[in-house]
């Protein structure tokens, strides 16, 4: 399997792949760039069609994680770890202490937290093993109530102040109320993200592998169900992804009404020229990384000393990041994603 000609691949400073044939357990962690500081990033159990896929996703998700954290304004790098297998029937007690080891052995160069396919509980597991965790922590939370670490809550409402930033430059709308916005993925954050676009008046279009999610969905917020293809091609004002990566591409961009794209999903982009395709055809692309910096600005402080008023003010600073983002792209007539690369390439390199 290559790796420095593996097309993600950019310059990252160690990638490290491990095996534990007692508990079965393989694992890729990736670290992409410490200049800010030690690398902070979410440990993904999946169930990959192949090992390259799993190394492309740890490359993509780590680089990610870098710009996320500089355009965010924290002291720290980007990094990512992947576990190979389904967490429905290969998830153990064993293989996640297996993973608290590994972790244990990167030093202090790579912190793990929860992502898709791990929990709060999980990573308390590993963190028997290893001090390189993050999100187990019980506090209080951005909304003033307990929270038992988990990150989503943060993350949720980083995406919810992004979106509403979008919608007023793009809408022209100071409020959320009667603004149709379709969620695709409505796991922890998206699930959340629909409850605060709820509270706010939006009329919600939802999509989810997980019917009973959906039918939650239906009954709390009203919001009408439509097929995983429909969900592109709705007339609708906002799109916002809150599942898996790379749903902007060549089959999908051409099918959007939306005139705003604003979700939870990392690597939203299939690739670097869908951006420009968004902006040729006018709609309003908010960087993902850019919203949905909430999980990583809560975990940070979870390790510095954490203030749920001061995490919360932080968060709402998405809003003044997106902003400075969308004058410098109208500016300079270039994508929203190309600025905000350089925005952060501004602040970690």
């Amino acid at each position: 399997m290559s790796i420095f000609s593996h097309p993600e691949y950019d310059q990252h400073e160690q990638i490290s792949c491990y095996h534990d044939p007692k508990t079965g357990l393989q694992a890729i962690i990736a670290v992409h760039n410490t200049n800010r500081g030690p690398t902070l990033g979410g440990c993904r159990m999946w169930h990959y069609a192949s090992d390259a896929e799993a190394l492309t996703d740890v490359l993509r998700l780590s680089r990610g994680m870098t710009y996320k954290s500089a355009l965010a304004n924290l002291d720290l790098g980007g990094g990512k770890s992947v576990i190979i297998g389904d967490p429905q029937q290969h998830k153990t007690p064993e293989l996640l202490a297996a993973m608290g080891r590994m972790l244990e052995r990167t030093g202090n160069q790579y912190i793990a937290a929860e992502d898709s396919g791990t929990s709060v509980a999980d990573l308390s597991v590993m963190a028997e093993h290893t001090n390189n965790v993050a999100g187990i922590t019980d506090r209080i939370g951005i909304d003033g109530t307990p929270c038992n670490g988990d990150p989503s809550p943060a993350t949720a409402y980083g995406v919810f102040v992004g979106l509403k930033t979008a919608v007023q430059k793009r809408l022209g709308c100071h409020h959320l109320d009667g603004v149709k916005v379709a969620v695709q993925g409505i796991g922890n954050v998206g699930y959340r993200l629909c409850h605060l676009l709820h509270n706010a008046g939006a009329q919600l279009y939802i999509t989810d592998i997980h019917p009973q999610r959906v039918a939650q969905a239906q009954a709390e917020f009203g919001a009408i169900a439509v097929s995983g293809q429909e969900i592109y091609s709705l007339d609708v004002d906002v799109f916002a992804p809150c599942a898996l990566g790379a749903v902007l591409n060549d089959a999908t961009i051409p099918l959007l009404s939306a005139k705003v794209v604003a979700g939870a999903a990392n690597n939203q982009l299939a690739g670097q020229r869908h951006d420009l395709m968004l902006q040729e055809r006018g709609i309003l692309y908010a960087p993902d990384y850019a919203l949905n910096a909430g999980g990583i600005i809560d975990l940070y402080y979870e390790r510095i000393g954490h203030e749920h008023l001061k995490v919360r003010a932080h968060i709402e600073t998405i809003s003044e990041t997106l902003e400075e983002i969308f004058r410098r792209a109208e500016q300079q007539k270039r994508p929203t994603g190309e600025i905000a690369d350089r925005l952060a390439e501004e602040r970690f390199r």
